[in-house]
C-alpha cells in the first residue's frame, strides 16, 4: 500500500504522513521526486526512516519514530507545523482509518470501544486543511465488517474529505455523488468486493453487481 501511494503523489507536491502505516510511503519515494514531507511536530523535508547507525535521538517524525532529513530540511514551532496544516498548504495528507464513507467522511480517532483509548491528535487538521486527503487501511476489519462503508458508525474526523483509499484488496476513488470507483483490485475481483461491500461500485466505468 505504501508504495501506491508514493506512486500516485504528485512530483514536488507537500505532503503529511500520519502516524503508522503511512509513515511508511517515505520509504518509496524515489530520490528526485521533490516530495517535501511535513511532519506534525514541527519539520520539512523529512527523509526515509533512519537505518541502524543514523538514529538522532532529536530527529523524529509525529509518531516518535527515528527518522533522517534531506537537503534544505527545516525545523519550526508546532504551532507554525499546525498553522501550515489548516492553511492549505499542504497538497496531500495520508492517515490510516477505522471507517471511511462513500461521500469521504473519515473516522479515525475513536472507535466508541469502552475500553478504547481516543487519539485524535492532528488528524482534524490535516484531513481539513489538506488538499487531499488519502488514506491506507484495511478492508475490512478483524470482525470481517467492511471499513468502507455508506456513512460511518464511528465519531467523524472529517466530513466530506477524503478524495482516495488504498487498501490490502483494492484502491478506490471516492465521488461526490456517492458511488465509488474501484481503480485497481489485489487478490480479489471488483465482483467480489461488490458483493461484500455495501457502497455502490463501479469499474471500468460500469457499474458492479
Amino acid at each position: 500500500m505504501a508504495a501506491l501511494v508514493a506512486r500516485d503523489i504528485p512530483r514536488g507536491a507537500y505532503v503529511n504522513l500520519g502516524i503508522g502505516q503511512p509513515t511508511l510511503v517515505a520509504d518509496h519515494l524515489p530520490p528526485g521526486s521533490g516530495v517535501v514531507l511535513h511532519t506534525e511536530n514541527g519539520m520539512l523535508n523529512m527523509g526515509p526512516a533512519a537505518a541502524e547507525g543514523e538514529v538522532d535521538p532529536d530527529l523524529i517524525n509525529a509518531g516518535k519514530v527515528p527518522v533522517t532529513e534531506l537537503p534544505g530540511a527545516a525545523y519550526f514551532h508546532h504551532a507554525d507545523s499546525f498553522a501550515m496544516m489548516r492553511g492549505g498548504h499542504l497538497d496531500v495528507c495520508v492517515l490510516g482509518a477505522f471507517q471511511v464513507s462513500a461521500a469521504g467522511d473519515l473516522a479515525n480517532w475513536h472507535t466508541g470501544a469502552p475500553d478504547a483509548i481516543p487519539a485524535v491528535g492532528g488528524a482534524m487538521d490535516l484531513a481539513i486543511g489538506a488538499k487531499q486527503v488519502f488514506v491506507m487501511m484495511t478492508l475490512f476489519a478483524k470482525d470481517g465488517s467492511p471499513k468502507l462503508v455508506p456513512s460511518c458508525t464511528y465519531p467523524l474526523t472529517g466530513v466530506g474529505c477524503v478524495s482516495r483509499v488504498y487498501t490490502d484488496l483494492a484502491t478506490f476513488d471516492l465521488g461526490p455523488d456517492g458511488r465509488v470507483e474501484v481503480l485497481e483490485t489485489f487478490g480479489a475481483t471488483a465482483e467480489e468486493l461488490g458483493e461484500r461491500l455495501a457502497v455502490p461500485l463501479v469499474h471500468r466505468g460500469r457499474p458492479v453487481g
